[in-house]
């Protein structure tokens, strides 16, 4: 039976019972921009790599947010959940958008698919208004799922569906050349920002395709070092 998202959504609720306090890195990200947002006026946040949704539904009930996004694939910008969000077809490394428009700037699941993510911070620095911040999730390339996914893209195609119930369109070539905190600290230094916060959280549910598999996951993420997790939420300051 494949791990599909609510099985290993199911999973990780029993993980935080077994360990109060701890949340996904998909709750840490949400509560890192929610953060970001206090207390601006009308902020304009970009979504870049939006999708057909995510973290802008979560954020529904903040007065006052102008929503932007972009993303290069067309059939996911039509298919947003979203129908009043304000997109457009587009990479990273070309923000259609005039310099210092956005206060906050987001990306989940961006950083490790980037060639050359200096492009994208110093995109990402160009458009921010003085004050903004860039906040990203993403893998955490130390983490030996992460080098599993690399070695293993080859495949992906093929054991995505089957392992994890997704369809093959999903599956992304990963290259991991933003996706450490030295890595994201030198971009960010290198595009004008400042590293302000980096957060790393484990989560033992990507090989729980059953119980034993969920035992011996959380086990081997108790050895792990913090500079090894699985995610990292990042946040990259622009000084005023």
């Amino acid at each position: 039976m494949p791990l599909t998202l609510d099985r290993q959504n199911a999973y990780r609720a029993r993980y935080a019972r077994l360990r109060p306090g701890w949340r996904p890195a998909t709750a840490v990200y949400e509560s890192t921009i929610r953060a970001a947002l206090a207390g601006r006026e009308r902020p304009v946040v970009l979504d870049i790599g939006c999708g057909r949704g995510g973290v802008l539904e979560q954020l529904a009930d903040v007065d006052g947010l102008r929503l932007l996004g972009i993303d290069p694939d067309l059939t996911s910008l039509v298919e947003h959940r979203l129908p009043t969000l304000r997109r457009a077809v587009a990479l990273s490394e070309a923000i259609p958008l005039p310099a210092a428009a956005v206060d906050v700037a987001i990306a989940a699941w961006v950083l490790e698919h980037l060639p050359a993510p200096e492009r994208t911070f110093a995109e990402v620095a160009r458009v921010l208004r003085p004050g903004g911040v860039f906040i990203c999730l993403a893998p955490n390339r130390y983490n030996p799922i992460a080098l599993l996914n690399q070695a293993l893209f080859p495949l992906q195609r093929w054991l995505v569906p089957r392992l994890y119930g997704r369809a093959e369109a999903d599956a992304f070539p990963v290259v991991y050349r933003a996706n450490t905190r030295r890595r994201v600290a030198a971009l960010a230094r290198g595009a004008g920002l400042r590293l302000a916060a980096f957060h790393t959280i484990d989560d033992p549910t990507y090989l729980a395709f059953n119980d034993a598999l969920f035992w011996l996951s959380r086990q081997a993420a108790r050895l792990l070092p913090e500079a090894a997790a699985v995610h990292f939420v990042a946040v990259c300051a622009k000084d005023a």
